[in-house]
């Protein structure tokens, strides 16, 4: 079912059972498999694919040229850049050990979920099985190949922690005013020199908001 305000170009292709949330816009060239569903408020770029069965949340950004396959669970508010790809197969071949062709039954999808506001580079890869946290980003061209924590910066190949980043895209800064990524026992602040969030890890080591401490519109 696609919504009466939804906006759907003549040239992208839609499968039967797709569904297509309220104000979404799916432009030129998109491919929309059998049983995607796109939320609300969405944006789905140039020769975007998305695959049977993916199901997109709420004010999604897939940019052009974005490959997203079967077993893929995009949050709300997440961004998946230029040309990213999110795999489903973690042991791929084109045959059997027998040299006959795989067919649907000779493999098994290895699920990705993407967490709310993660924001995913142009040119990045993730790895079937592997999930990326809440406000996380991805480098454009990392390659993911192990879970990717909340609000963690992470860029090369594999990909790597280098920081963290605050829930408006900001990299965080620790007291010292260093961006270095600390260990998720340190007991140290980080603030948003934009927007002035302040973040701590809780006790088990994942970083989230401090609740009342922020001053807004801070700028270092």
């Amino acid at each position: 079912m696609i919504d009466p305000t939804a906006r759907v170009h003549a040239t992208a292709d839609l499968e039967t059972d797709v569904r297509v949330g309220p104000g979404s816009a799916i432009w030129h060239h998109a491919v929309l498999r059998n049983g995607a569903c796109v939320g609300a408020e969405c944006v789905i770029g140039r020769d975007a694919f998305i695959d049977e069965g993916v199901h997109l949340g709420n004010r999604v950004k897939v940019q052009n040229g974005a490959l997203v396959y079967h077993g893929v669970t995009v949050g709300d508010g997440v961004f998946i850049g230029p040309g990213a790809i999110l795999t489903n197969d973690r042991y791929p071949r084109a045959v059997t050990a027998a040299g006959e062709l795989a067919r649907a039954d000779d493999w098994t999808v290895s699920p990705i979920e993407l967490r709310h506001g993660c924001s995913i580079g142009a040119g990045a890869i993730v790895v079937a099985g592997v999930s990326v946290g809440r406000f996380a980003t991805v480098g454009a061209g990392a390659v993911v190949t192990r879970e990717v924590p909340d609000h963690a910066l992470v860029v090369g190949n594999p990909a790597r922690r280098i920081g963290w980043v605050c829930a408006c895209g900001t990299r965080l800064r620790g007291s010292d005013g260093g961006t270095a990524a600390p260990d998720p026992a340190a007991a140290d602040v980080l603030r948003c020199g934009r927007c002035g969030r302040d973040y701590a890890f809780d006790s088990a080591g994942t970083l989230v908001e401090r609740a009342g401490a922020t001053l807004r519109g801070a700028r270092p």
